[in-house]
Order: structure tokens, then sequence, then C-alpha cells
């Protein structure tokens, strides 16, 4: 009877454990977005109705860079806070299905303290002997650390981040590749980590690690199809595409938002003397330099031709025109191939600048606007940047 009622108990919990797996995998496969999938992963290792997690952060690995990088975190701050998130669970009867749901609707765990200090972290691929991320990854085994080994790692900075004395890493996998690392703790209510909870984790992380990876394709197709095939950046639709979204949201958040057109002087010359394939270099030399040289929130693209634009976000007139000012010296320093057929013996651009909302409330009327003072950089000898 006794044994009848431990394969009983064995069956339940092998049945909700099942019921979980297939919930997150479901909700995994109705997007292709990727911090939705890494949200949902990590919902499902943290919900109470998941795997029951405290706080777990989610690492991808970077092949180009070599490197291990944060890349979304999730849990509390405090004990208060949990039990706060708990009982509003509770109350509110919210299953996995809803916990994931408010994640479209809401940004607080995108700025929450500790998913900008998971996304601050990035380590070796190689450095194994000092940081367990790296050994999980090299590895492609989960790790469990406790007492001395944990101490082993002391100076890591997920360690030091964590100060916990017991947390799990597990490999996520895509056709026997390691894509990324998750990683567990339970700092509040301090419950061990069983070999239940790493098998559960390793399954979960199974199916994560091929939704990371079709999620990674889907953005690459998305991005080739959207680039312009000489520079690889934005290309014109897709230029369209993004100011409409940054003019929406900078309504949405009452903030600056700057548009710079950016024009080669005099480049028919350089185009009839040299011919299209050395013009080809030189677009291309100067997409790499703007890409290179603009900051990580700001989109730049191929207009046509010899005009390029940066949407600038989050950025009022003042601080568009310096940005501009700086590249455009950046431009008439750099070494450009033959450039001594200008007029000038150099390759110089001419810039229009127009601010939303001042210059325009509408996409069409910034274009507008840029093209404008574009022009009367030109008129004004080029080589300058003008306002709207």
């Amino acid at each position: 009877m006794e044994d009848l009622s431990k394969l009983k108990t064995e069956l339940d919990r092998t049945k909700t454990e099942l019921g979980i797996l297939y919930e997150i995998s479901n909700a995994m496969r109705t997007t292709l977005k990727l911090d939705e999938i890494l949200y949902i992963i990590l919902t499902g290792v943290t919900a109470h109705i998941g795997l029951g997690f405290n706080r777990a952060m989610l690492f991808l690995v970077n092949e180009k860079e070599k490197i291990i990088e944060g890349k979304m975190g999730i849990g509390p701050e405090s004990g208060e806070e949990a039990n706060a998130a708990w009982t509003r669970i509770e109350e509110e009867k919210m299953d996995l299905e809803d916990l994931i749901g408010a994640f479209k609707c809401s940004t607080s765990v995108l700025e929450s303290s500790f998913n900008l200090q998971v996304k601050a972290l990035k380590v070796s691929m190689y450095d194994k002997d000092e940081n367990p991320l790296s050994l999980a990854v090299l590895e492609g085994m989960p790790l469990h650390l406790t007492g001395q080994i944990l101490h082993q790692y002391r100076n890591s900075p997920v360690i030091q981040m964590l100060k916990n004395n017991e947390l799990i890493l597990i490999p996520l996998k895509a056709k026997d590749k390691v894509n990324g690392i998750i990683v567990a703790d339970n700092f509040i209510t301090n419950d061990p980590i069983t070999k239940d909870h790493i098998r559960m984790l390793t399954m979960l992380a199974n199916q994560a690690g091929l939704a990371i990876e079709n999620s990674r394709l889907y953005e690459l197709t998305v991005e080739r199809a959207h680039s312009d095939y000489l520079t690889s950046l934005w290309n014109h639709g897709y230029f369209q595409y993004l100011l409409h979204n940054e003019v929406e949201k900078a309504k949405a958040n009452r903030s600056p938002l700057s548009l710079l057109v950016i024009d080669i002087d005099d480049f028919k010359i350089y185009n009839d003397t040299l011919g299209h394939q050395e013009g080809d270099k030189i677009l291309k030399n100067l997409a790499a330099l703007l890409r290179n040289q603009s900051r990580k929130m700001d989109l730049v693209c191929r207009y046509g031709g010899e005009e390029f634009t940066i949407i600038l976000p989050h950025t009022d007139k003042k601080e568009a025109f310096m940005i501009a000012e700086r590249l455009r010296l950046d431009i008439q320093k750099y070494p450009f191939l033959n450039e001594d057929v200008f007029p000038n013996k150099q390759m110089t651009v001419s810039l229009g600048l127009a601010t939303f909302p001042e210059n325009g409330q509408l996409p069409a009327e910034l274009i507008s606007s840029s093209d404008k003072s574009l022009y009367q950089a030109k008129n004004k000898g080029k080589n300058k940047t003008c306002c709207g």
C-alpha cells in the first residue's frame, strides 16, 4: 500500500512537471522576438506555478566577440518585494499565461535594477578557471555550485553580484552547441536546489536553446531583408518604418528626437572621374565610419545614392548639432581612398538637421525640414551643418 501511494505521488509530480514544460514550450512558440522568448523562459524558471526559483538570469554566447553577455534577469531585490509579488499573484490567481502576458503590457522588468545589473555583465568565454559561466559554456554541463566550489569562484562578477551560497547554472543548447546559460538561485527562501530541480531546468533548457536559436535566425533574416546590400545599413524602406516608430515613442514619452540627413559633397565628380566601383568603396567606408562613430541607440540608414540618415532618439537640437559637427569633422579628417579627386582634395559632407517636435510632428515633416536644412548647407558652401 505504501509503494502504491509513493507511486501515485511520483506520477502526480511527473504530471505537474510535464504540464509546466508544456505550458512554457507553448508560450515560446507564440513569438520569435528574442526579448519575449527570454522573458518566457525566465518566467517559467521563477514562477511559483513554474519551477519556482526566487530569481533567474539568462546569458547568451557572443561567438563573434568571444564573450558571454547578460541579457535579462528576473527577480525581486528583497524579501519584502518578493512577498508583495507572491501575494499579488495569489490574490489575482495569476497563472503562467497571465504572468507572461504581463510582459507585453509593462516595461517594469526591463527597467528593474536587477535586470540592468545583469545586462551590464560581460565575461570572456575562455576564463573557466575564474568564471563559472565560461566553464558551463565550455563543458556544456549543468553546474551546481555550493560551499568550496562557490568560494573558488568568489572573484567572478556573477558570484559577487548574487551574493548567495548556492546556485545552479544550466547551459542552453541548439544543435549540440551551447548558445546560452540560465543561472538560478533561492536567495530569499533558501530552499535547497535538488536533483529534481536540476532535471527540470535541464529539460526546459533543451527547449529554450532551440527557441533562442530560431529567434536569432529570424532576426538575422529580418535584418538582411531590411539592410542595404552595399553598406549593410538599414535601407530606405526600413528607415521610414524606424522613423515612424521613433516619432510615436517620442510623442508617448514627450521626449525630443532629431533627424540628421548627410550628403557627400561633389560625389558626382568622384564617380565620373574614377567610376562607380570606386564610388561604392567610398560609400562603404563612410557607412562604416557613421556606424562606428554613432551611439548604440542611434539608427544609421542609407537613404539612397550618396545620402545617409541618422535617427537620434532622446536628442534635442543642441545635442544633435554637436553630434553632427563631430561626425562632419571625423569625416573630413578620415583618409578616404583617392580623395584628392574632390575639388578641395578631401572628402566632405553637408548635413541637415531637424528636431521633433519643433520642426515637425510627423515623419514626413521632419524629413522635409532636414532636407531644407541640407540644401541650405550646400548653398552656404558645403561641408557645413544647418538646422531647421
